[in-house]
């Protein structure tokens, strides 16, 4: 029987966790550190297992009824804070997403970061993570357990949240640990500017998230309010906002500023366009770090928050619009640029900027529950093929795939788990990839082309570029790593950065094992979800009408369940099919069509793809240096120099030369000062007699 205090367990055991390893492994206990791993493992298990049985009780048997109301924290005036848990469908799938990935990723981070065993062994020690020898102790392993840990807490404290000031509290935290993970070899220039980067980038997201509640509050605090109504609670937003515009109590206008406030946070932490220049930087961090900022935790969060408060984004077209073109956007804007990228972590890191940008078209064009179950079915793929990166990094000691090939002999599980991972990703059937996709892919065709809507006609042209080009990719990456003959690892990288030698074989049993747990359901779990008909009891499409019947009264039925359209998935797999060939055309053996003469014949795409249509050198030369630099830090400097400085020394010269003249007249003679004194008194009479 699922209880409050075990959901509450599911958030307090990676905290106690983050705790123990912090504040008593590493500082204490330093020589043990070891430990470390095994109990963020245990801990986040537990979570897991709780967290499974919560979707379970949630989900499946539909029981919302397990929590209590939120707790009072603290009451100013008529204004109440509260803490408490929102547990509803959408909690509960992000619950089973964060802790699972979650979990795999400790484990595979016990062999992917293992300590050296002997402190002899920290100065010769010649693993994947080959860093300064003052980083190689047992120090860093505990460290990085601890910023895991806390990670997933935050995300799991973001999920579950239920008030806006809780979960903005948890959103800012997440992006602390981003940081504190992405810079996590601060040692290295590139890791720290990363980690700036990823820090400042989100900032701007989550100053427009905070602008929208600071507005949404100062619109609900003059609405009459004869229920006491908390319009803190995220559950009183979505179900009586909508409600105040409808009854004129509150402008449809303030309403779409509140819902694009809300989204610019959820960009912002996405990678949406335009803020998406810190994701590929991000990948600075360690790999197992990037598997679960990719799949499950940081860039989760954003389509999260616009899920969370999908019934505002709903009363407002206009809001929708903007969501579902950003969405389609960047859908296609991230895959031109994974398209050439040579490293496999950013080609993953486009891939992932690019499937976000899949969930806010289905967001915006109303697929509600099409884009939170992509958001599940993405988090285990997508996982997978992160932990397959860093598998072949731990052998070649390098991520940049000109440098690998003919690693499918070598590493065969490794291969077969990332081949699975990649069709899933292409959307190939039946792979949990395609069911996900191609619900998406039918919302937005229903409501374009046969609904007439033109925004979501032109974002369904976008996603139906975006499957050809993320199935070119990825098999292009596929046929560079694994195929044909090894190109010598970081021994022929010049800019290996000292990863580790080159050792080819399968990488270390901790490593392989999450990988091939993540391979079941990257196959199974998107059919088990969202089944096509009745199976075993369970109903068709179970997942996308149980979300949507969360949904308030109004908006339930808005977005009609998937019916599986044969025509458009045959349709949308030939295209993901022909994605794949010309990968193969170019990147086989002895391929019959030159990668490089495609480069030429393309130069000016080519170069503009792969400088990442110069955002960053527009971000770092126009806005920083000129428009931050140039004007205002210049004209700040100005008015400190030439006003606030000038101010200062005018009244410091007044009040030295005012402390002068009243120094002259303290001579010490009794004369002078009975002079004074008599001279006042006849100044003060003269006032009185003559005055009136």
């Amino acid at each position: 029987m699922v209880t409050e205090q075990l959901i509450w367990a599911i958030f307090f055991l990676p905290l106690a966790s983050f705790t123990f390893i912090a504040l008593v492994v590493r500082p204490f206990f330093n020589r043990y550190s070891i430990v470390s791993g095994p109990i963020a493992i245990l801990a986040i298990g537990a979570s897991f297992v709780i967290s499974l049985l919560t979707f379970t009780e949630v989900a499946v048997k539909g029981n919302h009824h397990i929590v209590n109301s939120p707790y009072e924290w603290l009451t100013i005036g008529q204004l109440k804070f509260t803490v408490g848990i929102l547990l509803d469908p959408l909690t509960a799938i992000m619950l089973v997403v964060v802790t699972g990935v979650s979990l795999m990723v400790q484990i595979y981070s016990t062999g992917y970061m293992a300590p050296p065993k002997t402190d002899e062994q920290v100065y010769q020690s010649s693993g994947p993570n080959h860093h300064e020898p003052e980083e190689l102790g047992r120090p860093v392993y505990a460290r990085y357990f601890a910023y895991m840990s806390l990670f997933t807490a935050s995300m799991l404290g973001l999920v579950m949240a239920a008030n806006v000031i809780q979960l903005f509290v948890f959103w800012e935290l997440v992006g602390l640990c981003s940081y504190l993970l992405i810079g996590f070899w601060f040692h290295r220039p590139a890791a720290a500017a990363a980690a700036k980067k990823a820090f400042i980038v989100t900032r701007v997201g989550d100053f427009g998230f905070l602008l929208a509640l600071i507005y949404l509050f100062m619109k609900t605090a003059g609405v009459e309010n004869p229920d006491q109504l908390n319009y803190l609670e995220i559950g009183t937003i979505n179900e009586h906002l909508p409600i105040l515009v409808r009854t004129g109590l509150v402008s449809s206008g303030a309403l779409t500023l509140i819902a694009v406030g809300i989204f610019v946070g959820a960009v912002g932490k996405s990678g949406q366009f335009p803020l998406h220049t810190w994701l590929p930087d991000a990948m600075e961090g360690p790999t197992p770090v990037s598997a679960l900022i990719h799949a499950a935790t940081m860039v989760a969060a954003g389509v999260f928050l616009v899920g969370r408060f999908f019934p505002i984004f709903d009363s407002s077209p206009s809001a929708m619009a903007v969501v579902a073109i950003v969405g389609g956007i960047t859908a296609v804007f991230a895959a031109t640029m994974g398209l050439v990228s040579n490293d496999i972590k950013r080609v993953l890191a486009y891939s992932t900027v690019s499937q976000l940008g899949y969930m806010m078209l289905a967001l915006g064009v109303g697929a509600y529950g099409a884009a939170i179950f992509h958001l599940f079915t993405h988090a285990f793929f997508k996982a997978l093929l992160f932990l397959g990166s860093g598998s072949v990094n731990h052998a070649t000691g390098t991520f940049d795939m000109r440098f690998m090939g003919g690693l499918r002999n070598k590493m065969p599980i490794t291969y077969v788990t990332f081949l699975i991972g990649s069709l899933s990703l292409a959307g190939i059937f039946p792979l949990s990839g395609f069911w996900s996709k191609d619900e998406i892919l039918l919302n937005a065709f229903t409501s374009g082309i046969n609904g007439g809507n033109l925004v979501s006609t032109i974002v369904f042209v976008l996603a139906i570029s975006a499957v050809f080009m993320t199935a070119f990719y990825m098999f292009r990456a596929l046929f560079m790593t694994f195929e044909g003959t090894f190109k010598g690892g970081s021994e022929s990288d010049p800019e290996s950065q000292g990863h580790g030698p080159v050792h080819l074989a399968e990488s270390p049993f901790s490593m392989v094992l999450p990988m091939v747990l993540l391979a079941a359901p990257a196959v199974l779990i998107g059919f088990i979800a969202n089944p096509l008909f009745d199976l075993a009891g369970v109903p068709a499409h179970w997942m996308s009408h149980t979300l949507e019947h969360w949904l308030p009264e109004g908006i339930q039925g808005h977005v009609e369940g998937s019916k599986f359209n044969i025509p458009l998935a045959i349709g949308s797999s030939i295209v993901a099919i022909l994605g794949i060939l010309l990968a193969f055309l170019m990147y086989k053996p002895n391929p019959l069509i030159s990668p490089q003469s495609v480069g030429s014949a393309f130069k000016p795409m080519y170069i503009l793809f792969h400088r990442k249509y110069f955002f960053d050198e527009f971000y770092e030369g126009i806005l920083v240096k000129r428009l931050y630099y140039s004007g205002i830090a210049f004209l700040s400097d100005w008015l400190d120099r030439n006003i606030v400085d000038r101010t200062v020394n005018i009244l410091g010269w007044v009040g030295a030369n005012f402390g002068g003249l009243l120094r002259q007249l303290q001579t010490g003679q009794m004369q002078m000062y009975a002079t004074v004194t008599s001279i006042g008194i006849i100044v003060i009479a003269a006032i009185f007699i003559f005055g009136k």
